[in-house]
């Protein structure tokens, strides 16, 4: 079940969705606690890095850092897609804005700054406009 290649037709089909939660960066050794539901999990040499909405980490007394919005690309883009990601990097750091990008098996996932995830959401939204631009 490949994704697309197409960088165009990428950018033009990505149709961005901002998640209501706001999600925050952890680490910690040993097992996740009871009661926790990473968005996702990464294992480090120093660490488990977990990505968890901020009241799961507050509940478990967890230290944490980058409040954020998470913002899925919903369009299926393949694993090995060239550029896709780059492009959307690269806007959002002309706008001064770190992003956080996650791959999933069908859609990207994006961390953006929780203060600044609507203008992260508007330049998705015109870079869509832009590549259906004839």
């Amino acid at each position: 079940m490949t994704g697309g290649h197409d960088l165009t037709a990428l950018l033009r089909g990505m149709d961005p969705v901002m998640h209501p939660q706001t999600y925050v960066f952890a680490t910690m050794k040993g097992a996740i606690p009871t009661g926790i539901s990473p968005r996702m999990t990464f294992q480090e040499a120093e660490g488990t890095t977990l990505i968890l909405t901020q009241d799961e980490a507050e509940t478990a007394q967890m230290a944490y850092e980058f409040p954020c919005r998470m913002i899925t690309l919903n369009i299926h883009s393949a694993l090995d897609a060239v550029g896709f990601l780059a492009r959307v990097s690269t806007r959002l750091a002309a706008l001064n804005m770190g992003v956080n990008p996650v791959a999933g098996f069908y859609h990207d996932h994006l961390f953006v700054p929780e203060a600044r995830a609507e203008q992260a959401m508007d330049a998705l939204r015109q870079m869509a406009a832009e590549a259906s631009a004839p």
